[in-house]
């Protein structure tokens, strides 16, 4: 059986931010499909047009055997174990799992688009994503370093404190 390797957003702005990103991350890991999980480092990070208090972020490789579409299911069940709720797009929220590239896959559907069609702009997944990935990665035709250097606006930092 062959592996995929596929890099998944971690978030949250609600509860223990920290505690429930490392959880997640171990549910993550423990499940059926999941092979391994590297995880970045925590970053904060402000809102990006949504309101509520500042998000605290990272990025999960996992090497898997399972396929995008259940993939994304594992994920949202996650959420859902997590208190996850959907009031309205971009509220704050318990955790936030998201795919953000899987193998180098690129599609759409109804359910799922791969890479995220928005990962590109937001400086609280490119940092983390860098971390974790080979250098030279293109996002739409330039460096993830060159992407993040056009969010210099976007307020994102890592978190001095790590859990354990």
């Amino acid at each position: 059986m062959s592996l995929a390797t596929a890099y998944i957003g971690l978030g949250a702005n609600l509860g223990d931010t920290e505690v429930t990103l490392q959880q997640a991350v171990d549910a993550i890991a423990n499940s059926a499909g999941i092979k391994t999980t590297v995880t970045s480092q925590l970053y904060r990070s402000d809102p990006v047009d949504a309101p509520g208090p500042s998000y605290v972020n990272a990025v999960a490789r996992v090497h898997t055997s399972l396929a995008p579409l259940p993939l994304l299911a594992l994920l949202r069940q996650i959420e859902t174990k997590f208190g996850r709720q959907r009031h309205f797009r971009n509220a704050p929220r318990t955790l936030d799992l998201d795919l953000l590239l899987y193998d180098e896959l690129a599609f759409s559907t109804p359910t799922l688009s791969v890479p995220h069609p928005r990962m590109h702009v937001r400086a609280f997944v490119l940092k983390p994503l860098i971390e974790l990935t080979e250098d030279g990665r293109q996002l739409k035709g330039r460096s993830m370093s060159d992407w993040l250097a056009a969010c210099v606006d976007q307020h994102c930092e890592v978190l001095a404190h790590q859990p354990g």
